[in-house]
């Protein structure tokens, strides 16, 4: 059912509020969503937070693959934190209702902590390769001060695109309808609420996508095709073993994360539909914030291990 948006419209007949679109008009079905997504939020924020406070206060784990892993966890503490909390709101409550600010403020953060992961996914990328095809000199070129730069480069760029796409797509007018047909405020269904021709428009947010999801991929291709190499010439199988379990918990990672991006965000418009991309973003906002840190934990012995210690040394 379309709302009426007359009382949500200033004097120039611009919307300033909008609304998100009910997931369903059963009320249990909404519960039910709620409770497991409530649930997958609340399993995201503890794994997160254990990592990152694990790798924080284990000096053994203070190492250039655990400073990017604890950065990659407090982005996803972000990320979910910028879109579910609304979410689950608008599942149990008729208050469905968002300022145009409030909308602004919420597309800045979703966009700064994705677009953050997608840069520091390619240095974690660059580390492994650091690590493995050039040993000898890892220490010295993967010191303290590149790690924190690359860390730095990663949430600069996020923080430099999310006010870029935010400023052009809200400096746009909204004539209504003001109900967003998604969970959140994402790009895609903001424009389609835009007046007039916004060909222009999805074409530039297209452009950043490609480049801003695409060139970091590049980048983790071309670290893992030299890792690949440098492995296939290893001596020892044990080494191989050992370098190629190194990198399978953020390969998974970075399949799962671009995987469910490329497809939401690549994809030709034509071959867009409201539930594909409701489930796609449920996907890769709610399912992959919640497997990382299993994925981390279960696949990497030191931060098993780091887990147990903090929690043993937190519970005595």
């Amino acid at each position: 059912m379309s709302l009426n948006c007359s009382m949500w419209q200033d004097n120039s007949m611009s919307v300033k509020y909008f609304a998100f679109a009910k997931f369903s008009e059963v009320t249990e079905q909404c519960f039910l969503l709620f409770s497991l997504i409530l649930l997958m939020f609340l399993a995201s924020l503890t794994g997160n937070a254990l990592i990152a406070l694990a790798i924080w206060t284990n000096p053994v784990l203070h190492t250039p693959m655990y400073f990017f892993l604890a950065n990659l966890s407090l982005l996803e503490i972000g990320y979910t934190c910028s879109v579910i909390p609304k979410m689950l709101q608008s599942l149990v409550s008729e208050a469905r209702g968002i300022s145009r600010e409030g909308c602004a403020t919420q597309m800045f953060f979703f966009t700064l902590f994705a677009i953050s992961e997608c840069c520091l996914l390619a240095a974690m990328a660059f580390d492994r390769y650091m690590a493995i095809c050039s040993p000898l000199h890892y220490a010295t070129r993967m010191n303290r001060g590149v790690c924190a730069h690359l860390a730095i480069v990663s949430w600069g760029v996020g923080c430099m695109v999310g006010l870029g796409q935010t400023n052009y797509i809200f400096s746009l007018d909204f004539c209504g309808p003001c109900e967003i047909d998604h969970f959140f405020c994402d790009l895609p269904p903001i424009l389609a609420l835009a007046c007039g021709d916004t060909s222009y428009n999805e074409a530039a947010v297209f452009v950043v996508a490609i480049l801003c999801i695409s060139s970091p991929f590049l980048l983790i291709i071309a670290s893992y095709g030299r890792i690949l190499a440098a492995v296939l010439v290893m001596p020892s199988p044990e080494g191989r073993r050992k370098a190629l379990s190194t990198c399978s918990s953020h390969l998974l990672v970075v399949t799962l994360f671009y995987g469910s991006g490329s497809v939401t965000y690549l994809r030709p418009k034509a071959s867009h539909s409201p539930g594909t991309d409701k489930l796609l973003a449920l996907f890769y906002t709610v399912v992959t914030s919640m497997l990382n840190p299993i994925i981390y934990s279960l696949r990497n012995k030191e931060v098993k291990a780091a887990l147990q210690r903090t929690f043993w040394i937190k519970t005595r």
